[in-house]
């Protein structure tokens, strides 16, 4: 697999419309290219005679959850601020049904 490089963070970065700061690039760099080191060395590893295992639930049968917290909501102008289209205070979507 190809190297994690800098383009790619910054083709991520305006796919998912964040800003990042040099410092936190950097950061983040290093992570992903450590995750896409570690996903080579899966890669590697032999799995002929391993059985598929289609059903995960039914290795583990418990439903773990957390509960619901409210944390700190965004404003209404910081959430438009990072919608790609608005109109009258509200995110514009394209139409999704014709006439």
């Amino acid at each position: 697999m190809e190297k994690f490089n800098y383009q790619n963070l910054e083709d991520l970065q305006k796919l998912a419309r964040i800003q990042l700061k040099d410092e936190e690039k950097k950061d983040l760099l290093e992570s992903l290219q450590k995750i896409v080191e570690y996903i080579d060395q899966l890669d590697s590893i032999d799995t002929k005679d391993v059985a598929c295992c289609n059903h995960v639930s039914q290795v583990q049968n418990e439903n773990v959850v957390r509960d619901d917290v409210v944390g700190e909501l965004l404003s209404r102008e910081t959430l438009l601020e990072n919608a790609p289209d608005q109109i009258g205070g509200m995110i514009r979507t394209p139409p999704i049904m014709q006439d």
